[in-house]
């Protein structure tokens, strides 16, 4: 899918639904003057009285008007009326991070009334499926956004993303691959591109203050943009739940969505599914198989097992079965292979940024058959010292990305050292899969540090198994020096 808009912003933000169309040209034209500096009316009555000298406040002055005042010299907000609101600042375009959800719905008329502000959604297609995407014109229109913008990612995902992460052997807490945490910067780095193009002056996205996300997108914002504003409106406004959004929008005039809402909170895109929320928010609850919904059941998968052989070049998949594919194709077919037997299911407690621990469960089926296979081959490409000290890095590596540092130099410097241990990891890796359960059965690699002649026990021409008396000797020194000390030797 091409990058496309819809609907062409217009240069003058609409008014709220609920102004008067027969206020005198007096008032109106004063009204216009205002908005020039972020002003709407306020729920007080009484003249508006402009001052930008002090810190924000809101007071009644001798002749009974009403003073609202910005902490910046440069901006002012004044009350003039009982319909409008007081503006917390005024911008003038927003990008926001779009689901066509009830919280992003709501998000948009919020924006314009609190930030009188003209809104453009932006969608990224990650792989969420087309479901997620139908119909989003509409929604963003109804919901009063002036345009829509949608980008496929889904090969810069994987490409750019996915496989740095697949190559340095990133898994945070021994467990999670990093689905969400992966998705966010690149649908961030997307809203600072489109910011740029279609002049915004600011970025906005629904993530709950509870969160990582929130700091993913944040992060990605500064590093690439440190200029644009930062709009988190679950962080601001009195919403508190999703009665409260319904009504905000019934207010508004925006239509709520329809769909079901799930019982779950769920993050899909073409790496993984997550699942949290319900009954999964006490650990000693067992998962209810219709959750899930990548995977079947390790007990329902086929009887026989299936093998399927990776194609890996420096460190990077290629291939599945001998068949060359992008990126993007790459990791769809594995998800369906290895989701018929029942692959990548994780179920997991994690200590997130913000203190707290979650529990969640995550599907990851072509995720975890690519992990192995990478892991397999390393096997025979990679020396001990080497491996020892990347898999240090990996720990250190996949705490970067969950905590959205992305583009942190630190990240960027240890993908660099990632990239060359790797240049060799070359070669396939044959992986049956049976019943939820991933083992290996063949690694190959023309860069490949196994010599059957050294390893074999027939053989010693190369490896004397008499010189291992004195490595052993030496190796062991510090040790019978200790216990030489402590008896008196």
């Amino acid at each position: 899918m091409n990058q496309f808009a819809i609907s062409p912003c217009s240069s003058v933000v609409p008014l709220p639904h609920h102004a008067s169309r027969t206020d005198s040209s007096r008032k109106a034209a004063a009204s216009l003057h205002l908005q020039e500096f972020g002003v709407k009316g306020s729920e007080f009555h009484g003249h508006s009285v402009v001052n930008l000298n002090k810190k924000l406040s809101s007071k009644t002055t001798h002749n009974g008007a009403i003073q609202a005042v910005l902490a910046s010299d440069k901006e002012a907000i004044i009350s003039s009326g009982t319909e409008g609101k007081v503006l917390k600042k005024k911008l003038n375009k927003v990008v926001l991070a779009y689901s066509g959800g009830l919280d992003t719905s709501v998000i948009v008329p919020w924006l314009r009334e609190n930030y009188g502000c003209e809104v453009v959604c932006f969608t990224a297609d990650v792989g969420q499926g087309v479901k997620e995407l139908d119909g989003l014109e509409e929604k963003a229109k109804a919901s009063g956004a002036c345009q829509l913008v949608v980008k496929d990612l889904q090969e810069e995902f994987v490409k750019d993303f996915i496989f740095p992460c697949l190559r340095a052997g990133a898994i945070y807490e021994r467990k999670y691959l990093l689905g969400t945490s992966m998705a966010r910067p690149v649908i961030a780095k997307a809203m600072v591109d489109v910011a740029r193009e279609v002049g915004a002056d600011a970025v906005s996205h629904g993530c709950t203050g509870k969160g990582n996300d929130q700091v993913r997108f944040e992060l990605t914002f500064f590093a690439l943009n440190p200029e644009l504003s930062v709009v988190a409106p679950w962080r601001e406004w009195e919403i508190t739940g999703r009665e409260d959004a319904i009504e905000y929008a019934k207010k508004h005039n925006v239509p709520v969505p329809v769909t079901k809402k799930s019982i779950y909170s769920r993050d899909r895109n073409l790496w993984h599914l997550s699942h949290e929320g319900d009954i999964l928010e006490d650990p000693a609850n067992e998962p209810k198989e219709d959750m899930y919904m990548m995977s079947v059941s390790p007990q329902d998968a086929p009887d026989q097992p299936e093998y399927v052989k990776i194609g890996i070049v420096a460190g990077i998949p290629v291939s599945v079965n001998g068949k060359e594919l992008s990126p993007a194709s790459l990791l769809s077919e594995l998800n369906e292979i290895g989701g018929k037997h029942g692959i990548g299911r994780i179920d997991m407690v994690e200590n997130r940024l913000v203190g707290m621990k979650s529990r969640g469960v995550y599907e990851t089926p072509g995720g975890t058959i690519l992990y192995s296979a990478v892991r397999e081959l390393e096997s025979l490409t990679l020396d001990r010292e080497t491996m020892q000290v990347k898999d240090s890095l990996a720990l250190k590596y996949a705490e970067l990305v969950y905590a959205g540092r992305w583009f942190d130099p630190l990240r960027e410097s240890m993908d660099k050292f990632m990239e060359e241990i790797t240049k060799t990891t070359t070669g396939s890796v044959t992986l049956k899969l049976y019943k939820g359960c991933v083992s290996v059965t063949s690694r190959e690699s023309p860069y490949s540090l196994y010599r059957e002649d050294i390893s074999s026990f027939e053989s010693g021409q190369i490896y004397n198994q008499a010189d291992a008396a004195g490595f052993i000797r030496l190796y062991g020194l510090p040790m019978r020096v200790r216990a030489m000390l402590e008896k008196g030797i």
